[in-house]
This record gives structure tokens, C-alpha cells and sequence, in this order.
């Protein structure tokens, strides 16, 4: 294949062909360099975890479900080292481009598989999304992705970093497509029937860039048309950055874990903020973990209390548009806070969230979300279906 939007892993030829039959029969999709693919390497982004690990033995479990279902494997796709970022950058491998704002970051941590999406290479793609690595390059590449609900989708074969938030999500730039994929991966039809309340989150858009805010008024406007009930309330009982404080401080708790005994035994060559951001997790004690527990208990509550069992939480996806591609360090690295705002959500609470792409200010995707109850996937996806067809 010729990638020339740098989307997939410059070295390793992985082409697996599927079944060649069933529902997605004809297809192609990628997978993120941190799904197995029985014979290659899981590289996850950093060439000493690659050469410290050995080829997989079986396929993941994402990866097998899609070949069986008739897709056939095309590559694997460029991922930040070990998934630890969200602008899509990689010191290694390069930076994906974004097709759909050439001079703009693809979003990570998932950015190859929602760069070759976008950019037509693969039909479909798979990514992870721990602290918003499906939902961020989503946004940014103006496609449809979702966040699971946690656990719904077996991680079997997947580097996973942070396990209470782990999931595997997927990329389509179609909504039909994306509910056909969806329909393989959740083992569930798409529902049919709608949510009947939609409630807008008005501190989640009130810290939102104005930009942001111009671009998704009309959208929520034209989706609120489906639901039989809007309401705009908070979602915070106090403030919704309080959210992103606790998360950040849980998912660093969890991948200082996961990483430190590679990390002792290897000492690895990183890149600066992947470095940081392990060294920084690593002085993080038990201590230092049982507030943001609490609080995540507290959150959990409220997001069940507040959607009961038909309502979906209507935010925007991300707070900011997607950041240049030739913007200072120190730039990208203000980014990466203001995205977890946001992304947070889900993911201190378990919740499934969808990203549409549905919006755009001059040019540049904008991603609307939806939140739902535990378990609801399937009919965000059907969501999606519906309202992509008008």
C-alpha cells in the first residue's frame, strides 16, 4: 500500500487476509501497533519495547473478530509510544498526517489508524482509548468513533496501560460502515429504538473555545430534533475540571504500574514527555490515590443519577480545535490538558461515548459527543446510523 500520509508502521509488512466472508467481506482495516497480529511483533509505538518483546502467538481478540467477520488486515498504524499521549506525536516513526487538516495534529494516541481512515487507505480501523485515544483523533479527523462501555469489548491481545480504563474503540468515516464494524465488535444489532432525553451539558461548552462553541450550536440544535425531550443543565455538582484532576491522577497511578518493571529492566529511550509523564506518575503513593477514588465513586453516581436509563449527555468531544502540527512543544503540551477535560468524562465513569462528526469551523472538524448509560453502545451506534440518514 502507499501511505502517504504516514499513517501506518514505516517497517513491518503486516497484511493478514480475512475469511472472505460475512459482514464486512471485501473490507480492509488497520490495527494500532498495540493490537497482536499472530506472527509480527506488538511494537506499541517504541522501537526498544519492540525489541524487547516477542511476535505474537495468536491474534487479539478485535483483530480475529474482524478477519473472521470477512476484513481483511491491510497494516498496522502508527501509535504515540506505549499510547501515553494525545496529539498524535511519535519521535520514532513520525507524526501522521491529518487528511482532513493537513496542517493540523491527527490526535492520538490512536492517530495512524484515524489518519488511515480518513484519508481513505483502510474501510475501517482499530484504536484504544484509555484517557481519550479513540475519541481524540476521532474529533480531530472527522470521523465517527466510539469509547465502549468498559469491558465491553474483550482486550484479549491488546497492550493495555491503565486497566479500569482501557478499551478498544474503532474508526469509520461512514456511519452505516461504522455501525456494520460495531455490529461485529459489540456481537449486538444496532439498536433501533432512540434514547428519549438528550441533556446538554452547559459547563462542559462553557469551557470550550468560542470557536468550538460557534461551530456545534447548530448541531445540537438539528440533533436535538430526535429526541422527544432537551434539557441543558451541568454536569458537575461543582467544578467540572474537578473531573480531569482525578482522572489524570487514577490513569497515571495505573500506567506507573503497568510500565515500571519494563522500565527498570530495559531503561528505555523515550521521548520527553512520555518520559516525564512516567517519572511523574512514579512518585504518585497510595496516599496520594484515595481522593480521586472517592471522587471517582461520587462521579459515577452522578452520571448514573443524571441519565437514568434514556438519556445520553450531549458535550462537545473536544474543548479546543486540533492543535498545528509545527506549534512548540511547550504548545502541544498545554493541548494535551485542555483535551483531557473533556475526555475525562467517560472514562472516570466507564460510560460508552460516540463521537460525531458533524460540524466544522472553516474547514476543520469538530466532533460532537454523546454519553450513555453503561452498556447503551449499541444504541449509540444506532444513534448515529439514524441520524446520519436524516
Amino acid at each position: 500500500m502507499r501511505d502517504a500520509f504516514g499513517a501506518f508502521v514505516p517497517h513491518v509488512d503486516c497484511v493478514v487476509q480475512g475469511s472472505g466472508k460475512g459482514p464486512l467481506a471485501g473490507l480492509t482495516f488497520a490495527a494500532k501497533d498495540l493490537f497482536d497480529v499472530a506472527g509480527y511483533v506488538t511494537g506499541s509505538g517504541n522501537p526498544d519495547w519492540e525489541r524487547t518483546h516477542p511476535p505474537a502467538r495468536r491474534h487479539a481478540y478485535a483483530v480475529a473478530a474482524l478477519l473472521d467477520a470477512g476484513a481483511t488486515l491491510a497494516g498496522k498504524t502508527i501509535t504515540d509510544e506505549i499510547s501515553l499521549g494525545l496529539v498524535g506525536r511519535n519521535q520514532f516513526y513520525g507524526t501522521p498526517i491529518n487528511p482532513k487538516a493537513p496542517d493540523r495534529v491527527p490526535g492520538g494516541s490512536s492517530s495512524g489508524s484515524a489518519s488511515a481512515v480518513a484519508a481513505g487507505l483502510v474501510d475501517t480501523a482499530l484504536g484504544t482509548d484509555s484517557g481519550g485515544s479513540v475519541r481524540t483523533p476521532a474529533a480531530f479527523c472527522g470521523l465517527y468513533g466510539l469509547r465502549p462501555t468498559h469491558g465491553r469489548i474483550p482486550v484479549e491481545g491488546m497492550e493495555t496501560q491503565s486497566p479500569s480504563f482501557d478499551t478498544c474503540g474503532w474508526f469509520a468515516a461512514d456511519a452505516e460502515l461504522f455501525a456494520r464494524v460495531g455490529e461485529v465488535l459489540l456481537a449486538t444489532p444496532a439498536a433501533g429504538s432512540l434514547p428519549g432525553r438528550m441533556i446538554v451539558a452547559t459547563d462542559c461548552f462553557a469551557i470550550a473555545m468560542p470557536e468550538v462553541q460557534q461551530a456545534l450550536a447548530p448541531t445540537v440544535k438539528r440533533l436535538g430534533q430526535h429526541f422527544g425531550t432537551v434539557i441543558e443543565a451541568p454536569l458537575a455538582e461543582g467544578d467540572i475540571l474537578d473531573w480531569s484532576r482525578n482522572q489524570s491522577l487514577l490513569q497515571r497511578g495505573e500506567f506507573s504500574k503497568t510500565f515500571a518493571p519494563w522500565v527498570e529492566r530495559v531503561v528505555p529511550r523515550f521521548s520527553i514527555e512520555v518520559g516525564t509523564s512516567l517519572a511523574l506518575a512514579a512518585l504518585l503513593t497510595e496516599a496520594d490515590l484515595e481522593g480521586p477514588k472517592a471522587f471517582r465513586a461520587v462521579a459515577k453516581r452522578r452520571m448514573a443519577d443524571l441519565l437514568g436509563d434514556d438519556g445520553v449527555l450531549c458535550l462537545p468531544t473536544m474543548p479546543i480545535l486540533p492543535p498545528f502540527r509545527d506549534e512548540p512543544f511547550s504548545a502541544l503540551m498545554r493541548s494535551v490538558g485542555r483535551i483531557i477535560e473533556l475526555t475525562a468524562i467517560a472514562g472516570l465513569t466507564g460510560h460508552p461515548q460516540i463521537n460525531l462528526p458533524l460540524a466544522d469551523y472553516q474547514g476543520i472538524p469538530v466532533g460532537l459527543s454523546l454519553i450513555g448509560p453503561r452498556g447503551s453502545d449499541e444504541r449509540l451506534v444506532g444513534l448515529a446510523r439514524r441520524v446520519a440518514a436524516g
